[in-house]
């Protein structure tokens, strides 16, 4: 079994956290894209995880309510 170093185990339901850099890049393309900003991108990415779809998503909801 690997362990990934972020407590989340193969089949448990829980998102691998990316690396600081690898969020740090994110944010700043999910702000670019959803025109949020990268607060609110990296919030987003710490409560969901790094899968796009489902970060442009909660972003374009965060958006609408502003």
């Amino acid at each position: 079994m690997i362990n990934r170093g972020d407590g989340a185990e193969p089949g448990d339901g829980k998102a691998a956290q990316p690396a600081h850099g690898d969020v740090e890049l994110l944010a700043r393309r999910l702000a670019k894209d959803t025109d949020i900003s990268e607060d609110e991108a990296r919030e987003l990415i710490k409560l969901i995880g790094p899968d796009w779809t489902s970060l442009v998503r909660e972003a374009r909801f965060l958006k609408g309510r502003h």
